[in-house]
């Protein structure tokens, strides 16, 4: 197995972070840690804009858990770090684009961990399923997100059943944005990152926060919290430079040039 089990390449504004892990790219808790600091360095470098989160080879994007490790006594609920298992469902304040290239078996926790991306590009090879229930745990992050992101009936039908569905469906059901020619998978990840780096970062951070919090509370409250500016990110958003930037590159006709101050 790899000492190192993914690969980081800084590309522009663009964080690539490719899971490399033999040989299905599983994840376990030292994994998962590992993976939650690199996470929390994306967030917190000024210089990084948005993230791209895909698996080595051509086969596996992420089966989830790795149940070698379960067999030798790791339990389902051992700490995964900062940012929970697979280092970003659960990182506080991760205010950037995440673009999730899903090049393969896409399956379990791996399935979660494209679930935590904002955006899910799929290459025709890619199969998903939330096989837990065979393995008598919970897919926990799915169970909470899927059924509020597709229709109840479906979801709790693959959450009870584990079965493998295609790409064509996860279009069909909204879960995925894109589906792509395996060969072309990256270039078109990249030129979507390129793009979202190219726009407003205090724009998408507070687009970010406010969407989260939102899940929580009323449509009245989130209207409240943005025109009081309680929410940091708006704050930060109407006190800023890009702010000004924005409406004077209107009037003059130009393309604005955002600096995140």
């Amino acid at each position: 197995m790899s000492d190192t089990p993914f690969h980081i390449e800084r590309r522009g504004a663009v964080y690539e972070f490719t899971l490399d892990r033999p040989k299905a790219n599983a994840i376990d808790a030292a994994t998962s840690k590992m993976m939650g600091d690199a996470f929390a360095e994306f967030r917190d470098d000024p210089e990084m804009r948005v993230a791209i989160i895909t698996g080595a080879g051509e086969k596996f994007f992420c089966p989830g858990w790795d149940l070698k490790a379960a067999a030798d006594g790791e339990e389902a609920d051992s700490d995964y770090g900062v940012g929970g298992f697979g280092g970003l469902q659960e990182l506080p304040n991760l205010n950037k684009p995440v673009i999730a290239a899903v090049n393969g078996i896409c399956c379990g926790g791996g399935f979660e961990w494209a679930l935590s991306a904002d955006i899910i590009l799929a290459s025709e090879t890619a199969s998903f399923a939330l096989p837990e229930i065979r393995s008598g745990t919970i897919a926990d992050a799915a169970t909470a997100k899927l059924p509020k992101r597709i229709p109840y009936h479906v979801a709790m039908e693959l959450l009870l059943t584990g079965r493998w569905f295609e790409p064509e469906e996860a279009h069909r059901l909204g879960l995925v944005n894109e589906i792509v020619p395996a060969g072309e998978l990256m270039a078109r990840a990249r030129e979507l990152a390129d793009l979202l780096a190219s726009g407003p970062p205090l724009v998408y951070a507070a687009i970010k926060e406010v969407a989260r919090a939102a899940e929580t509370m009323s449509f009245q409250e989130t209207m409240d919290g943005m025109n009081n500016r309680t929410f940091p990110t708006i704050a930060t958003l109407y006190a800023s430079e890009d702010q000004l930037e924005g409406a004077r590159a209107f009037a003059e006709k130009r393309d604005p040039v955002w600096q995140g101050k």
